[in-house]
């Protein structure tokens, strides 16, 4: 039979696990293992805490035991093995930027272009495909761009050089057979 966890938290340490399950950037692991420690210093048992976050004993009890060998710091996920992110959390912020004042310049941008932009002014390669991805999780869409420059054009030059064809046509005009 394993041995019944408790987890007893102070006011300060109440407060803490609040402020630290609000911040926006926290890992889907220190999120949960951050909630298994607030609920167990509510007075739940393992199971049902393990029942309402829908994983297992064995993940809630090793939260219990990283935070009591450790404290918070200990909750947070480990480094990860692999090569590190080439596009980091600052240059997908510099493109928001970039990209929020082009579109109020009426400016568009492909894929490559913003590959080189990122290459020219930030020192970072990417693929076009990784970069789009990136863009796509970072909540920007896009559509293809019409192939037609008619929007830009001059409606009087249009009226015209309509006139002008019309001019240059041939009325009655038929083939005869030789």
């Amino acid at each position: 039979m394993p041995k019944i966890l408790r987890v007893e938290l102070t006011s300060d340490q109440e407060h803490e696990v609040r402020e630290r399950l609000r911040a926006r950037d926290l890992a889907p692991g220190s999120r949960l293992r951050l909630e298994c420690i607030r609920l167990m210093g509510r007075g739940l048992t393992v199971p049902a805490v393990a029942n309402l976050l829908e994983c297992n004993d064995v993940t809630v009890r090793g939260a219990v035991h990283r935070f009591e060998a450790g404290g918070f710091n200990a909750l947070a996920d480990a480094p990860r093995c692999g090569r590190p992110a080439s596009v980091t959390r600052e240059d997908r912020e510099a493109l928001a930027v970039l990209l929020d004042e082009s579109a109020r310049q009426g400016r568009t941008w492909t894929a490559a272009a913003l590959c080189d932009w990122l290459a020219a002014e930030r020192g970072v390669r990417v693929s076009a495909a990784w970069l789009t991805e990136l863009l796509h999780r970072d909540g920007f869409r896009w559509k293809r761009t019409r192939d037609t420059l008619r929007h830009k054009a001059d409606p009087v030059l249009q009226q015209a050089a309509r006139a002008r064809l019309e001019d240059l046509r041939l009325y009655g005009w038929t083939r005869t057979r030789a």
